[in-house]
């Protein structure tokens, strides 16, 4: 089972990067929260290297599928990123910001990594990344007042892809912390999916707004 659920995790995932590649080649965005990306990829590269130098398993084939698929997305966001932010955020601030990203995003995950040991520091902050993207998945369509750069097959597989692992792991693997974090992923994908359908339904309205109103 617990093989299973991992590769249902993977594929639901790599669905998630594969179309949020599609839509934001065809939006003009990018399809992952500019902070989240950055976390998701520093993950992908960090432990797709290291498997790839000590041992290489069903895992490490999704780490390195992820990160094909996710450098797609990287892209829109270095094509597409500058259009999102205020006028007054310069070309040169913008690079400099994603310097400081990508820079806070890798040294996050070696500080895991340091802290609970490869096995332990991947799972640990896979799931607080999860907990803080599906967070920010809801701030990003508020900004954005609709689902531009979004789908809800990109919401739906999103959410099994977090909610497999847990399963997996904080369920058959009794870890209460991955179980609990987890948990409130589902909490706010959840909320996320139901935002992107009303969106679609009321596409002249702010999902939040006519949320709130009625």
């Amino acid at each position: 089972m617990i093989n299973l659920l991992g590769i249902v995790s993977g594929l639901a995932w790599l669905i998630a990067y594969v179309d949020g590649a599609r839509v934001g080649f065809r939006d003009k965005t990018y399809a992952i929260p500019m902070a989240a990306l950055m976390l998701n990829f520093a993950w992908e590269t960090t432990y797709s290297v290291h498997d790839l130098l000590t041992r290489i398993s069903g895992q490490t084939v999704i780490n390195v599928l992820w990160t094909a698929a996710d450098t797609f997305i990287i892209y829109t966001f270095f094509k597409y990123g500058r259009n999102e932010l205020p006028k007054f955020i310069t070309k040169q601030l913008f690079i400099l910001w994603t310097i400081v990203l990508i820079t806070t995003a890798y040294t996050l995950q070696w500080m895991f990594v340091k802290q609970f040991s490869w096995a332990h520091g991947s799972e640990y902050s896979a799931f607080l990344q999860n907990l803080l993207m599906s967070g920010l998945f809801i701030a990003m369509l508020s900004a954005r007042h609709g689902v531009r750069g979004q789908t809800m097959l990109i919401a739906v597989a999103k959410w099994i892809g977090t909610l497999a692992p847990t399963l997996a792991i904080g369920l058959y693997g009794h870890s209460t912390f991955i179980l609990g974090v987890g948990a409130l992923c589902s909490i706010f994908d959840l909320i996320y999916i139901y935002l992107v359908w009303r969106a679609q339904r009321n596409p002249s309205r702010p999902a939040l707004t006519s949320t709130i109103a009625n």
